[in-house]
């Protein structure tokens, strides 16, 4: 920085030993030191107001860090780009190998290599409960903590995530089953998977099923963990919330 007075320039650096999406960043450490010499006031003003600004930036950095990468913003590598394409070859893991021909698609080029993921999971809630937050927008928007477009009805547009994932709803039976064309933005163009979401009610618990066809092979990992992370954990907290603010 530069001493606005005299001119003067002085070199320094910040460091952050701790930086964790586990840790609060109001918590984490920003250490300020700078070379031998005038310019204290440099100093100050990086550990008084200059740290307010390093934890704003790194509260974006993290956000946006999370999101990418659990909806698939990472490129694929050569080694996975370069694959030899599998038809229903099975995996293992509740995932099987598919390839979908541009034809499917409405394009010219080359097949796809695709994967099929299967998913469960346990809420404690009644499905009626459990299907509105796949299509109440002030549902969606509180557990993606981001704005939302939901137009929950057949042709209706989804939104979530920034524009990171968009879709459509193509199939509707409320507490039952929601049926979407759902994709992630770094996917190819106009490349859609078909998601199924089956509720199966069990009194105060709902077994959710889910049936995501056409992920990219590139994007699964990313893509299970988008589910897990961004749609289930989110809702498992707000309903534990809404259980205690009940008590």
């Amino acid at each position: 920085g530069t001493v606005k007075e005299s001119g003067e320039k002085h070199k320094g650096s910040v460091e952050i030993p701790n930086l964790s999406e586990e840790n609060e960043v109001d918590d984490t450490e920003i250490n300020v030191s700078k070379k031998k010499g005038e310019g204290d006031v440099l100093k100050d003003l990086m550990r008084t107001e200059g740290t307010t600004k390093v934890r704003e930036a790194l509260r974006d950095y993290l956000r946006a860090l999370k999101t990418e990468f659990t909806l698939g913003m990472i490129l694929p590598t050569k080694a996975t780009a370069g694959q030899e394409l599998g038809t229903e070859q099975s995996l293992g893991g509740n995932t099987v190998q598919d390839s979908v021909s541009p034809e499917s698609l409405g394009l010219v080029g080359v097949k796809i290599p695709t994967v099929r993921i299967l998913m469960r999971e346990m809420f404690s809630s009644p499905a009626d409960d459990l299907y509105h937050f796949f299509t109440t927008k002030e549902l969606v928007q509180k557990f993606s903590k981001c704005p939302a477009v939901v137009e929950a009805e057949r042709g209706g547009k989804l939104q979530m995530f920034d524009g990171c994932v968009s879709g459509e709803y193509t199939e509707l039976v409320p507490s039952q089953r929601l049926v979407l064309k759902w994709r992630c933005r770094s996917w190819p163009d106009e490349h859609y998977a078909t998601v199924a979401l089956t509720f199966k009610d069990m009194g105060a618990q709902t077994e959710l099923q889910l049936e995501c066809k056409g992920v990219p092979v590139s994007d699964e990992d990313s893509t299970r963990q988008c589910w897990k992370k961004q749609y289930f954990e989110e809702i498992h907290v707000l309903l534990q919330q809404s259980k205690d603010n009940m008590e």
